[in-house]
């Protein structure tokens, strides 16, 4: 069941307008700061929050916004240095659990995440999710714990897996099996599950063990009991 919070949207650009419009549809209220007047123009008539003209990184503009009760914060505005100085300010001063912060710059954006603030990296995201279209048999990463030690990797089985028992791709202390993608579904890996050709697999890697969670993939399951 959903229980509502209160949400602050820094940034009241295409992405921060949608998302308070979707949130609010969700049942959530919130609250929007941008900078620009006009910007407040992206949401619809029925939209109920509040509007607040300002910056996300400006406690009294934040507090304007009901950040003392609020349950989660998005900076999304065009500016990294903003978005990131705005997350810390949520996280550190107003100690919101739930912050994300917008990143054009994915170096920066692997920084932050290990500094504890979840990231989103526009170009980074963008260029991934082309780039598993036009080569969907390579190992994509999917997601990476703050500490960098942990990833989720995606990719589609190889069909010299199918009929096999799919737990056989396990090493339980570099990478195991989390996830099957089939038909058009995914469900958690168990114990009997069956390779079938198409199969997307989704993998719990150590970071430091994904080539070899790769070279598993390619070799030959004959070799692998």
């Amino acid at each position: 069941m959903l229980v509502p919070v209160h949400v602050v949207v820094v940034g009241c650009g295409r992405v921060g307008s949608e998302l308070a419009t979707e949130l609010e549809a969700q049942g959530h209220t919130v609250a929007v700061i941008d900078k620009n007047r006009n910007a407040f123009r992206r949401l619809p008539d029925r939209f109920t929050g509040r509007a607040v003209l300002g910056f996300g990184f400006d406690r009294e503009h934040l507090e304007q916004a009901g950040i003392r009760e609020a349950g989660a914060l998005a900076a999304v505005t065009s500016g990294d240095n903003s978005n990131i100085l705005t997350a810390r300010i949520a996280r550190e001063t107003f100690e919101i659990a739930n912050v994300v912060a917008r990143i054009y710059d994915p170096r920066r954006a692997v920084i932050y995440q290990r500094l504890g603030i979840p990231t989103v990296a526009t170009v980074a995201w963008t260029t991934d999710q082309v780039r598993r279209r036009l080569l969907p048999d390579r190992v994509v990463s999917e997601w990476t714990d703050p500490s960098g030690e942990v990833s989720l990797i995606e990719r589609r089985m190889p069909d010299a897996w199918a009929g096999r028992k799919l737990t056989e791709l396990d090493e339980s202390d570099r990478f195991q099996l989390v996830a099957v993608g089939r038909g058009g579904q995914t469900k958690l890996a168990t114990p009997t599950l069956i390779g079938q050709e198409g199969d997307i697999l989704y993998l719990a890697v150590r970071t430091d063990s994904v080539d070899e969670a790769r070279e598993r993939l390619l070799g030959s399951p004959e070799g692998h009991h």
